[in-house]
């Protein structure tokens, strides 16, 4: 038996004298989505498992021995940041503070430098990279497609005093003008919202299933159930047609950052 479980699949689909083009004619999957699975960048959703045993002559081995994606781990978010780097459509929203893509480096400084029980600054200097290393995707003009839906709490909590939260709105206000990404906000006024609950990531494929990333505290949860996926999409499509329109938005954005100290 391999490693992991992708290498387990690879053994399997060998013993079977099968290739990944085969396999995946088979299981009716696409074959890049069986190369992700067999290089450890994606979990195979509990049907895709099903059908898998199904094309292998596995039983239910494959089903019984998936990887369970929604138990909290210690780096619980590196499933999603790999995701990440595959998407061609990410939606997120935000409740707190500002998406990881979206951050500034002083703005990633900050939040980092809060973390219970303390990291040493070389260890910070490190997230601090990491997180800087994701937005990284933004540097393609086109891919992925970027969409940001703000709580208001997320632009009136000071993140590392005024001068970094105008750096860090100008940043947004920018991507959004230049069109590589879309804000939305959520104002204080709408009252509750779908989205309450807390943090959302919503990513789409070329080739692979939808899914969804929810984050809390020392938790993050990636799902594929189609229902689960349907349903927290539902729940953004809400909010976000209570959110502010996108001029208005940048609007606030604007002021906000001018009454933190910014001066165009």
């Amino acid at each position: 038996m391999g490693t992991n479980y992708g290498d387990w699949l690879r053994e399997q689909r060998e013993a079977a004298g099968l290739t990944q083009q085969q396999l995946a004619e088979s299981a009716v999957m696409t074959r890049t989505h069986i190369a992700h699975i067999e290089a450890g960048r994606r979990v195979p959703s509990r049907e895709d498992a099903r059908r898998l045993d199904n094309a292998l002559g596995t039983g239910n081995v494959l089903s019984s021995f998936l990887p369970q994606q929604e138990a909290a781990v210690a780096d619980y978010f590196e499933a999603a940041r790999l995701l990440e780097q595959q998407a061609v459509m990410i939606r997120e929203f935000a409740l707190s503070f500002v998406p990881g893509i979206l951050q500034t480096e002083r703005y990633a400084r900050a939040v980092l430098s809060t973390s219970f029980p303390p990291v040493s600054e070389e260890e910070r200097d490190r997230f601090v990279v990491t997180r800087l290393e994701r937005a990284k995707i933004l540097d393609d003009p086109v891919t992925p497609v970027v969409w940001a839906l703000l709580d208001e709490a997320v632009l009136r909590r000071v993140v590392g005093g005024r001068e970094v939260m105008a750096e860090q709105i100008m940043h947004m206000v920018f991507l959004a003008e230049s069109g590589r990404v879309r804000i939305h906000v959520l104002p204080f006024a709408l009252g509750f919202h779908s989205l309450m609950d807390g943090m959302l990531t919503l990513m789409e494929f070329e080739d692979q299933p939808p899914v969804a990333y929810s984050e809390g505290m020392r938790m993050g949860v990636v799902h594929d159930s189609p229902s689960v996926v349907r349903e927290l999409r539902g729940r953004y499509d809400l909010a976000l047609s209570d959110a502010l329109p996108l001029k208005e938005s940048l609007a606030m954005l604007r002021a906000l950052a001018k009454d933190y100290g910014h001066h165009d």
